[in-house]
């Protein structure tokens, strides 16, 4: 082949291979890597919390749960020994049936029984409740199990 057809065709290969390798490397990124919504205001997500009656249900750090009859409070916050991510935050808020404890409220379908607010909450209110959310939260360490030296 003379150079003046190897070098187009060069050209082409090493172009499929860059487009290949940087295809491959972007499926490898993960589902919503890069994904964040702007920092939020932590006392606006407070004042969110509370307008939006999430008491109701909830109690967290200072705020008291006003639930009436036989609902249950479902507490938040405090100690825990795995990280609430913010996109496990955002997501429990935005459909809290995509995970469920068996222990706390369903309904007779086996969803949440916690009221869907995407069609009343703000972009804004739900990036100032995950603030918010996010800070009441404590990381420890698990308890460990004790296990005696045997002789």
């Amino acid at each position: 082949m003379n150079n003046q057809i190897k070098r187009p065709l060069l050209l082409s290969l090493m172009a499929i291979l860059m487009v290949s390798g940087f295809l491959m490397y972007s499926g490898c990124m993960g589902e919503g890597k890069g994904f964040a919504l702007p920092e939020g205001n932590l006392e606006s997500g407070k004042t969110t919390f509370l307008e939006l009656k999430c008491n109701a249900c909830h109690s967290l750090g200072e705020i008291t749960w006003q639930g009436e009859g036989e609902e249950k409070d479902i507490p938040l916050g405090g100690e825990t020994t795995s990280i609430k991510t913010y996109g496990e935050l955002v997501t429990s808020i935005i459909n809290p049936s995509h995970k469920i404890t068996t222990t706390l409220g369903l309904d007779t379908s086996g969803s949440s029984k916690m009221k869907v607010y995407n069609e009343v909450m703000t972009v804004e209110q739900l990036v100032d409740l995950v603030a918010f959310l996010k800070t009441e939260y404590r990381l420890v360490a698990p308890k460990g199990t004790y296990y005696p030296h045997y002789y």
